[in-house]
């Protein structure tokens, strides 16, 4: 379709659009005013949905839901939105779902001239595949943590979500080529002198969202640094001798929340938890029990707030 039947087509769906939910005129007034079937008025108003043009949001003041919601923003100081599944759904499911609703809470967040940190993982590619259409002016997205390890550069894997992101809301992006974890703290020191290097580092202390998940070695939906071959067994020994129960775009922490004395963060390439910290808004997002131990530190740390989460996981974290 070319640029002028495109936005034509965009005309129609956002007059169907208004029609529809604005007038509540039916399907069949709304096809006699535009002139057509009653099947391409509904077609127009699936493109209005997908496009972002219509953003449907239920909300009811007796949903247990919201309810956790409360209890959540109470206890930890977030902002929560807690997706509904039923208790027998799968893990791939509840992810699938926490994804949707992640990927609608971003036409929200997301703004003109933001720039906004994206963390690799299992969680942020499920999101990126939802994302609804909404160009924003001068946008720009960051990787937060280098992809690469002793198997793979991780380039394609951490460049095709972060493209994701950056063509859904017609933005720049910004890679950042480097490992994971660098084999010699030497060696990171010396590349994070280096100006292609600090060009990158340099946007991060800018950024005025981050989307990530935390990342658990025992997750039923494996978690990508713990499955993609980054870690080394002698590694996943001494993360569990030091009492880590999770990390966040590579870097590590404890049940408390801390992060300090743990040696493989002197060798990860992701933003440090204070730098995480200092940022306006930072969205967690979260699927599956099988997290909750690594979703516990994260708030201990502070590191989030807002947060997506199923109905599960919420219930589990207020127990």
């Amino acid at each position: 379709m070319d640029q002028i039947g495109e936005a034509h087509t965009m005309q129609r769906a956002l007059t169907a659009a208004h029609l529809y939910y604005v007038q509540d005129r039916t399907m069949d007034a709304i096809a006699r005013e535009l002139g057509t079937s009653r099947s391409t008025v509904s077609r127009l108003l699936t493109h209005a949905r997908a496009t972002g043009i219509v953003d449907i949001r239920i909300r009811s003041p007796f949903a247990a839901p919201q309810r956790l919601e409360e209890r959540l923003a109470e206890r930890f100081g977030i902002l929560a939105q807690v997706v509904p599944a039923p208790d027998d759904a799968t893990e791939v499911d509840r992810l699938q779902r926490v994804a949707v609703a992640a990927a609608h809470a971003l036409l929200d967040l997301v703004q003109d001239d933001m720039t906004v940190g994206v963390a690799w993982g299992s969680t942020t590619a499920a999101v990126s595949r939802h994302l609804v259409p909404k160009p924003v002016h001068g946008a720009t997205f960051v990787q937060l943590n280098g992809s690469g390890n002793t198997h793979s550069t991780g380039l394609l894997y951490a460049s095709e979500i972060l493209s994701r992101f950056a063509a859904a809301y017609d933005a720049s992006a910004q890679q950042f080529p480097v490992p994971a974890f660098f084999d010699d703290p030497a060696t990171k020191d010396a590349m994070w002198r280096e100006r292609s290097t600090r060009r990158i580092l340099d946007l991060l202390p800018t950024m005025d969202l981050v989307l990530f998940s935390t990342g658990s070695a025992g997750s039923r939906v494996p978690s990508h640094v713990y499955s993609g071959g980054y870690l080394e067994p002698a590694e996943l020994d001494q993360l569990a001798e030091e009492g880590v129960v999770g990390d966040v775009a590579t870097v590590f922490y404890r049940a408390n929340g801390s992060s300090d004395g743990i040696a493989l963060n002197d060798r990860a390439t992701g933003p440090s938890l204070d730098l995480l910290r200092s940022i306006p808004r930072r969205l967690c997002i979260v699927s599956g029990v099988s997290k909750l131990a690594s979703l516990k530190g994260a708030l201990a740390a502070r590191i989030a707030t807002d947060l997506i989460v199923d109905e599960a996981t919420a219930r589990a974290l207020l127990d």
